[in-house]
């Protein structure tokens, strides 16, 4: 099976669809709450053994400094079962994936390379001027005529709300233009690339809509702009 940790922590890029066997969950509340009973760090990413109220769950969030003994809040909670991990080589009957919240007594994450890790993305009051130029879409566009553009160019222009290098040989983005609408998901695009960026960025993405992408285990992304290249 792939591993399909770096999906889960794009964490439900809209119209995710996921098969009743084997599939993510949403945990109780969408929050999780523990401490930290043992921690386990690869490439990019941190798992955690966590005590809650409710017994003992692994958990994997991005890479992060943690210490046993730590008091931890994982937001966005999402509950898979028989997840197989290739990096530590072991399959979990069940963990959970989410964004880091805080932990009682941590310095704040560093960044890969050095530095601070950047603060979340504003998406509040996003207002980005459409690209222009032949097979011009907004991100709400795209999304509402999936269909009719399923297979074909396009060229989007927007922020990037969410970033995630190097997962499954790609760079993974939320692209936000302020089109489209939180209710029904039509207002945040996801794109896989080649290309490296930042969360905050303006950019312009020239890509192929694909529909009903299938990343197996019950993974089917409704829409998406896939193999893209970016223009900052």
């Amino acid at each position: 099976m792939k591993s399909l940790l770096a999906i889960c922590l794009i964490l439900a890029a809209p119209f995710v669809v996921a098969a009743d066997k084997g599939a993510v969950a949403p945990a109780a509340d969408d929050v999780v709450r523990g401490v930290v009973l043992e921690v386990k760090d690869v490439e990019s990413y941190t798992y955690l053994r966590l005590k809650t109220k409710s017994g003992e769950t692994w958990a994997a969030v991005e890479k992060t400094p943690l210490k046993k003994g730590a008091e931890v809040t994982i937001e966005h909670a999402m509950v898979m079962k028989n997840f197989e991990s290739v990096a530590l080589k072991r399959r979990f009957d069940s963990i959970v994936f989410g964004q880091l919240a805080g932990a009682a007594g941590v310095a704040p994450a560093a960044a890969p390379h050095g530095g601070m890790a950047k603060a979340p993305v504003n998406v509040a009051n996003i207002k980005v001027d459409k690209a222009a130029g032949a097979n011009a879409r907004t991100v709400a566009e795209i999304i509402g005529r999936a269909g009719q553009l399923k297979d074909k160019p396009v060229l989007v222009r927007g922020q990037i709300v969410k970033y995630n290098a190097g997962i499954m040989g790609k760079n993974w983005l939320h692209l936000r233009d302020g089109t489209g609408s939180d209710k029904d998901g039509s207002n945040d695009l996801l794109v896989t690339t080649l290309n490296e960026a930042s969360p905050g960025e303006v950019v312009t993405v020239k890509g192929t809509v694909r529909t009903d992408k299938d990343f197996g285990s019950g993974y089917v992304y409704k829409v998406m702009v896939d193999e893209a290249t970016l223009q900052k």
